[in-house]
């Protein structure tokens, strides 16, 4: 049965690997035994050095997800590693934070542009070449606000609303070619993204008090989640939005 998990082989690209999920996520690929390619503006060197702790290869690939240009060389980037690609998780992604009646359009299309136009086209190039090779996982990274509203995130709700649409819509078209493609919709986790909310005196308690596991999500968290999406186990799951948020959306 463990076999069904093992990702030994197998390349995967994780996109804003450097730190937060994405650090999570990249690090528990290689742990389960697939090699990584990080794919963002930062360098990623404190991922690379705990994947090659585990022994996997790794590389650090430079490009701005806030265009599309960079999909097809990333994905070309991650074959050069080992001659395949297998599991591509978009992970990267931005939030601006204000009243949506003072929201700029600049924000708006920043947004917009990275969590959901750069997702569509680096999974199409992707998805290009997983079909030449018989099949593929594609891990979009959604959110809870993918089936709430949020606060002052009207940008970020519309993306993450639309990733969970477009995961669908992908695993549609794409089962009949082997190619897998599910999103994970984390909740509320102690990030960057979330430092603002964290350091809020109201927010932070209330949100807080709602989670049933009592406690803010870890990156680790996302560690069992994000193997069973990428291997073998989850073979037969197609257009899944599985929440990973302490018990959140049951409240």
């Amino acid at each position: 049965m463990l076999d069904l998990f093992n990702l030994d082989g197998r390349t995967a690209l994780v996109t804003g690997a450097n730190t937060g999920l994405g650090q999570g996520i990249a690090i528990a690929l290689a742990e389960a035994g697939a090699d990584i390619v990080a794919v963002g503006r930062s360098a990623a060197t404190e991922t690379g050095a705990r994947v090659a702790e585990v022994g996997r290869r790794f590389l650090d690939v430079r490009a701005d997800l806030s265009s599309t240009a960079p999909a097809r060389a990333a994905v070309d980037a991650a074959i050069s590693l080992s001659g395949r690609l297998d599991i591509v998780v978009n992970n990267a992604g931005i939030i601006r934070r204000a009243d949506s009646l003072d929201v700029e359009e600049a924000d708006w299309d920043a947004v917009i542009d990275t969590n959901l136009k750069s997702v569509f086209f680096l999974a199409q190039a992707a998805a290009r070449h997983m079909a030449e090779r018989g099949g593929g996982k594609i891990i979009n990274i959604a959110s809870l606000l993918s089936f709430q509203g949020g606060i002052r995130v009207p940008a970020y709700a519309a993306s993450k609303s639309a990733v969970a649409g477009l995961t669908r819509a992908l695993a549609n078209e794409w089962a009949a070619r082997g190619i897998n493609v599910n999103a994970i919709a984390p909740g509320y986790f102690d990030t960057n993204n979330t430092a603002a909310l964290r350091a809020d005196p109201v927010r932070e308690p209330a949100i807080l008090a709602r989670i049933p596991a009592g406690r803010w999500g870890e990156p680790g968290d996302l560690a069992g989640a994000a193997v069973f999406l990428a291997s073998r186990a989850s073979d037969y799951v197609h257009g899944v939005v599985l929440p990973v948020d302490g018990g959140w959306l049951a409240r």
